[in-house]
């Protein structure tokens, strides 16, 4: 049976001049059937803003958890970033983390796929505010896939 999960990361980023809005995407990189021979790449809507780091691989594996730093709400003339960065823990141990921005704090591990790896990305995004604050990435989803039998 083939099984496809995430094996690999990439993150894009933006700071500059008025207006930052930190993290912008996130990209995930598939194996199929745990091959590294045959790697794609999974995203949700990205924000208008920013470039692609370089991709990081777990050594071997899958990705199975995820921390994310994010920047609480800074008023009324403040700059808003909210996603700033992502961490990804590998079912062979190492953690990777996103090559995103270090303002506000990272919250809980999630909770770990016990069965495979992460699969799937739902991202929650700003529309662009045409001049106004941007922040783009404000939350993300993530979704495990159990190994196939």
């Amino acid at each position: 049976a083939e099984k496809n999960s995430s094996v690999g990361i990439q993150v894009e980023s933006n700071q500059y001049g008025g207006d930052d809005t930190a993290l912008n995407g996130i990209r995930l990189i598939c194996a199929k059937d745990g091959s590294r021979n045959f790697l794609y790449s999974i995203e949700s809507h990205t924000g208008y803003f920013g470039e692609w780091s370089h991709p990081q691989y777990c050594p071997t594996g899958t990705l199975t958890s995820f921390q994310m730093r994010v920047e609480p709400h800074k008023g009324l003339f403040g700059d808003d970033t909210a996603a700033n960065n992502i961490k990804f823990r590998c079912s062979s141990n190492p953690t990777l983390e996103g090559a995103g921005l270090d303002w506000g704090e990272y919250g809980y591990w999630s909770e770990e796929c016990r069965d495979g790896g992460i699969c799937g990305i739902e991202t929650k995004m700003e529309d662009y505010q045409w001049g106004l604050d941007d922040s783009t990435l404000n939350d993300v989803r993530f979704f495990c896939c159990n190994k196939q039998q």
